[in-house]
């Protein structure tokens, strides 16, 4: 049979036959030609992209993460660390100092008790207790203060118990005598007070 009078035949010829194919024309927008240059993306748009599309659940991203907050705490810490360090050093870099001043102080309170038992050398005996005091006035500028005196609660934190006696004048648990003066720095105890604690008196 001809084509000429084939109807199958003048039917195709005259209907356009097509295939479809489902296209985004948008993507094919935005697709970059195969002979052009591909557009290059800065690094940090690219971070971006990447956490947003590939990283949201992205197992090692989460401890890396977690890593760069604990090293951050960790930084954190150690400086405020050391500044607390620093703190101190430059709060008591005189510790030592006054610690070896502290027998000169002994040496001045013995000599007022026993020179004003004699009852002799009271010009020698002045100069003594106004020595002793100009001495604790320089010390009190850098925050030394004398720990211990009689008829105060006897407190473990700053004193030394060295014995117990009956006292008719004290409360049991007082202070009732001071062997030694303790002294603290800046609220630190550089030195306990000896003392001896009041007990109650035998009836």
């Amino acid at each position: 049979m001809s084509q000429k009078n084939n109807p199958y035949a003048e039917a195709a010829n005259k209907t356009d036959i097509t295939v479809g194919v489902n296209i985004d024309v948008e993507d094919v927008a935005h697709e970059p030609e195969e002979t052009g240059t591909p557009e290059m993306i800065d690094e940090e748009r690219l971070t971006r992209l990447c956490e947003e599309k590939v990283c949201p659940n992205c197992r090692l991203l989460a401890q890396v993460q977690d890593e760069k907050l604990r090293i951050a705490a960790d930084t954190e810490n150690l400086k405020k660390r050391l500044q607390r360090e620093k703190d101190d050093f430059c709060k008591f870099a005189t510790e030592s100092v006054l610690e070896d001043l502290l027998p000169i102080l002994d040496n001045l309170d013995l000599a007022l008790e026993h020179g004003g038992k004699t009852g002799t050398g009271k010009e020698l005996l002045n100069g003594v207790e106004m020595t002793r005091k100009l001495f604790l006035d320089i010390l009190a500028r850098h925050n030394l203060e004398p720990l211990g005196q009689a008829g105060e609660i006897f407190d473990p934190n700053w004193h030394e118990a060295l014995a117990q006696q009956p006292h008719p004048d004290f409360e049991p648990g007082k202070v009732c005598q001071v062997v030694q003066k303790g002294y603290r720095l800046k609220g630190r105890l550089l030195r306990p007070a000896k003392v001896l604690v009041s007990m109650e008196c035998a009836v």
